[in-house]
């Protein structure tokens, strides 16, 4: 199985795809399938391994939930840093789903409806939960749209309501934890607030995310409503 990106919270096992029955045992799970051809196998450093759609789409369909399924979608088309370097897309979105669309593949169906979630702008687990927590209480944002500080440097926030002026960031502690980050975000959240166009900035935890997320959408819909926005 190709690597992916999978961001959590804690360890997660190694999982892969076998020809046959499926097994899992300590930190490796294996799914089986009999549906295996050439046209799905690549050979990488001499081992024989699943082409990256192939291993996106088992990944997608094996998924308990929906959340689980977008986030794979969602880090699998996206461009991401990746210990300092700039990493491409793992997969392209017409080539997953070709892969999805394959029939007798247990899991298909329900797969290929979560595929229109995808975001690529999405820029973490706890950013995908968020969108599709919004979307479920009727909240509709552009996703890290492409705004100017009032110095003119382009800034992403992670959501955006243009009609109201609000933005929502989604902050996780594993990437803003240390003093350095801390001072970034500092920073970051002051220009957010004078680019031109945003009149305020909530700013939400992972955990909030996770855990509370009825807590975040009535928040972010009583701003909405202070701020005028139908």
């Amino acid at each position: 199985m190709h690597r992916i990106e999978l961001l959590t919270e804690g360890p997660a096992p190694l999982e892969f795809t076998a020809r046959g029955g499926g097994a899992s045992a300590g930190w490796i799970r294996v799914y089986g399938s009999a549906c295996l051809t050439d046209r799905d196998r690549v050979v990488r450093r001499g081992l024989r391994v699943t082409r990256p759609a192939r291993t996106v789409a088992d990944l997608i369909r094996a998924a308990a939930t929906r959340e689980a399924a977008v986030v794979v979608a969602d880090s699998a088309l996206s461009r991401r840093f990746v210990a300092g370097l700039r990493r491409e897309p793992v997969v392209g979105r017409e080539e997953l789903a070709e892969a999805l669309a394959v029939p007798r593949r247990p899991g298909g169906p329900r797969a290929r409806g979560w595929l229109p979630l995808a975001e690529p702008g999405s820029g973490s687990p706890a950013e995908t939960v968020a969108r599709l927590r919004m979307r479920d209480a009727g909240l509709f944002p552009e996703t890290q749209p492409a705004l100017r500080t009032a110095a003119g440097r382009p800034l992403h926030p992670d959501f955006y309501f243009r009609a109201a002026g609000l933005a929502v960031e989604i902050e996780g502690f594993a990437f803003h934890g240390t003093r350095q980050a801390h001072e970034r975000d500092v920073q970051r959240f002051n220009e957010l607030q004078n680019c031109p166009g945003v009149r305020r900035v909530l700013r939400f935890t992972a955990r909030e995310v996770f855990e509370h997320p009825e807590r975040m959408t009535t928040t972010i819909r009583e701003a909405l409503g202070a701020l005028g926005a139908p």
